[in-house]
């Protein structure tokens, strides 16, 4: 019995032995997606550059600006919904009309949720990791950029959402999150700004600038003085943005512009790999599918359409822009038109029907890939800006005008036009008609029409600026559009001519707002449905975001009110 018990023993210390080792082996060949599994934070980083514009992964695609830019895109009149009818689609479903009608998104829909996934799931915890394991081993470019992001990520989301998760975010302990009001964001992001740059301003100990520039391949490559640029850049809109508050401070705005990208070489860009797979190339190319499907492919506006062919009666009328062929489409007349969003191709003739982005005719959706026919940033490789010189000399132009100074504004007013002509011409001549490039003499003509940049500083308006930065940020810039037309309610009058700032801007109204406006515009976003409306409730509930289908996003967000 003894020697029994003795051969039992063995047995089990023998198999469990068998078993710790074979579990080991299966430990290490498949480890639990769920264990916290310390990565090298150079092999984290480069997937974050992913959620700037469109990321791609196992768990959900398109994390980042450009899936929400083509919805949001309708509510600024950057293109409308692709139709033969003057009905683009129906109202009741979650589909591109609700936006061509400025309305929110409808049921079950993770329509305008991107943002809010890059920000809590495409950087989330990878970034918090980022800043954990880079403290550890001191490789402070690392965490200076890791905590830019943030900035970055938290500033686009409460600006498209109003009211997010601040406190609580990435607290793994929690089941339901509370809102925090957008005021309070602002301050952490600026708060955050400055973490970033403490950590972008250290040097040696862990830090090896090749490594960084590997990982950092496809944004600013290893470069931290852009880095720097990008964060003062954050702080520079953050400020611009509250300008219809008492406590404005102009000469902050200028402050922080000027230590951003002053020149193109400092543009802030996302670049792409383009090896033919979706995640690597341009969410706007061909190979992604986006901007051209036969349910919700968008065409140009009349609104973009009009200002660069001189046709706005109150902004630069007469005045034919050379930049016109590089951000949107001619036509069969070889003139440019476009569309008014809720009306589809209504009240165009046949020949004035703009192309599209891709270079097919107005009513083909297809994808020309070999070669590819598109222009600008609507191209499998072509850099995405995010942040570039010419946006921040419109902001100092609009801060200088706010503060009184014409001659400065104008300066910077007729930089910023001149350095837009400078990128287009340097990075996006591709497919451009010889006849149709942007040249020295039709820049300089074109600055030197009064009608464009007045020759008396006294008659610059905001109308100038704020047109001409929403010429130059054209389909990249559409959430900074945006907030900038909510700051100034849309159609709010410019004091300098007692007309609208943006001139001829008129959104849709009437039964041509989508019915759950309750005859108001849109000035926010609802939560992403694929997490908040899932498990969240009580916490929508409290900011008014429940039930689905009120008019929540008619609520003017923070930063636009006085």
């Amino acid at each position: 019995m003894k020697n029994n018990f003795k051969i039992l023993i063995n047995t089990l210390i023998g198999g469990s032995l068998l078993i710790s080792a074979c579990s080991k082996k299966i430990d290490d060949a498949y480890p639990n997606p769920n264990a916290n599994v310390r990565q090298p934070v150079e092999v984290i980083f480069p997937s974050m550059i992913g959620s700037f514009t469109g990321s791609s992964s196992a768990a959900g695609s398109a994390y980042g600006l450009a899936g929400d830019a083509l919805l949001i895109g309708r509510y600024i009149q950057f293109w409308g919904t692709y139709s033969t009818t003057s009905s683009p689609a129906s109202q009741t479903s979650a589909n591109s009309s609700n936006y061509d009608q400025m309305g929110g998104t409808v049921g079950a829909s993770d329509n305008l949720g991107s943002v809010w996934a890059a920000h809590y799931y495409g950087m989330g915890q990878n970034l918090n990791k980022i800043i954990e394991w880079g403290n550890e081993e001191k490789k402070w470019d690392y965490v200076g950029a890791a905590w830019a992001m943030r900035a970055w990520s938290m500033f686009e989301s409460t600006n498209e959402y109003g009211e997010i998760i601040l406190r609580q975010a990435f607290n793994a302990s929690l089941q339901q999150f509370n809102y925090e009001q957008q005021s309070e964001v602002y301050d952490s992001v600026r708060v955050i700004c400055y973490r970033a740059l403490d950590y972008l301003n250290r040097s040696g100990d862990g830090m090896n600038a090749a490594n960084f520039t590997n990982s950092d391949f496809f944004f600013n490559k290893g470069d931290l003085s852009k880095w720097k640029k990008f964060v003062y850049g954050i702080l520079a809109r953050s400020y611009a943005y509250t300008s219809n508050k008492s406590g404005y401070d102009p000469d902050l705005v200028i402050k922080y512009a000027d230590s951003s990208c002053v020149t193109n070489a400092d543009n802030i860009t996302c670049k792409f790999q383009n090896t033919g797979i979706t995640g690597t190339s341009n969410y706007f190319g061909a190979v992604r599918g986006n901007v051209n499907s036969s349910v919700s492919g968008i065409r140009q506006s009349a609104y973009i359409a009009d200002l660069l062919s001189g046709n706005n009666p109150g902004a630069f009328t007469g005045a034919a822009d050379p930049r016109a062929p590089y951000l949107i489409r001619e036509n069969n007349n070889g003139t440019y038109k476009g569309i008014t969003p809720w009306l589809g191709s209504s009240g165009l003739a046949a020949n004035d029907l703009p192309q599209s982005f891709m270079g097919t005719g107005y009513n083909v959706y297809t994808y020309p890939t070999n070669p590819q026919t598109g222009r600008y940033i609507f191209r499998d490789e072509a850099e995405w800006p995010i942040m570039t010189a010419s946006e921040m000399q419109f902001i100092k132009a609009e801060a200088l005008i706010r503060k009184g100074n014409k001659p400065a504004a104008l300066a910077a007013y007729t930089n910023a036009i001149s350095m837009n002509f400078d990128m287009l011409a340097t990075n996006y001549s591709v497919n451009i008609p010889a006849p149709l490039t942007i040249t020295a003499g039709n820049k300089a003509a074109y600055l030197a029409n009064p009608n464009v940049v007045p020759t008396n500083p006294n008659n610059l308006t905001r109308t100038h600026i704020m047109l001409q930065k929403y010429i130059s940020m054209y389909a990249w810039g559409v959430q900074n559009v945006w907030a900038d037309m909510r700051r100034y309610h849309y159609t709010d009058i410019d004091p300098e001519t007692g007309a609208q700032v943006y001139a001829g801007f008129t959104p849709p109204s009437g039964t041509y707002l989508h019915a759950t406006n309750a005859g108001k515009l849109v000035y926010r976003c609802r939560p992403r449905y694929n997490s908040e409306y899932l498990y969240n409730i009580p916490a929508l509930t409290a900011i008014g975001a429940y039930p689905i289908g009120n008019s929540y996003h008619t609520l003017e967000t923070w930063f636009s009110k006085p």
